[in-house]
């Protein structure tokens, strides 16, 4: 039996300016938390969009350059690792979302969030649970942000290949925690998160 597609909840709103935004990167133990903002174009549809982790990688760049080439305006924030460790991941995240938000050429008249909170902003908005496979403005800020944040690893990669960040990306596989026991934290691993922090604490005491 197949499974039923989340029906998405209706919107008020129906001009042109309407933004999505999503985040990609919370969970990594290493990297930037990366938020974009897309604001499609109605006249450029972009057939087959959809959430960017249910798509391959050669597929997502496909999607990235049509998103870049098609849609009215997009943008991406960030909130580095340094603030990730002072204000914690979920308020990096919310301000990586405003930073990206920000950076729109033309600012949104509607903002369309995924998950189920929203940034502290002026902006009408509303946070849209599971929004990156219901509506294709938020799949295609999940595209631009995988996309964005998976490029940087994999040039941090050539910086420090013990850790094998263009393989896992920073998330906490078998293979970067091997490596993070092996070799310890480097300045790109976030030290407020529990294994690089055992990393570091033993390190102290060592």
């Amino acid at each position: 039996m197949s499974a039923t597609k989340p029906t998405a909840p209706s919107l008020s709103y129906k001009g042109a300016w309407l933004a999505g935004v999503d985040e990609v990167g919370r969970g990594p133990l290493a990297g930037d938390v990366v938020a974009a903002a897309v604001i499609l174009d109605q006249r450029q549809p972009i057939e087959g969009l959809a959430d960017s982790k249910k798509l391959t990688a050669a597929r997502r760049e496909k999607f990235f350059a049509q998103i870049m080439l098609r849609a009215r305006c997009v943008a991406v924030g960030r909130a580095s690792v340094a603030e990730i460790d002072q204000i914690n991941i979920l308020h990096a995240s919310m301000l990586a979302m405003h930073r990206a938000v920000q950076g729109l050429a033309t600012p949104p008249e509607h903002v369309l969030v995924d998950g189920n909170r929203l940034p502290d902003w002026p902006y009408s908005a509303q946070a849209i649970v599971k929004g990156d496979a219901l509506f294709e403005c938020i799949s295609a800020a999940s595209i631009i942000a995988k996309v964005t944040r998976d490029r940087e690893l994999q040039t941090l990669a050539s910086r420090y290949p013990e850790y094998g960040f263009e393989k896992h990306k920073g998330y906490p596989t078998a293979q970067h925690l091997s490596a993070l026991q092996k070799y310890g934290a480097c300045e790109i691993h976030r030290q407020s998160f529990a294994p690089v922090r055992a990393v570091a604490k033993r390190s102290a005491v060592g």
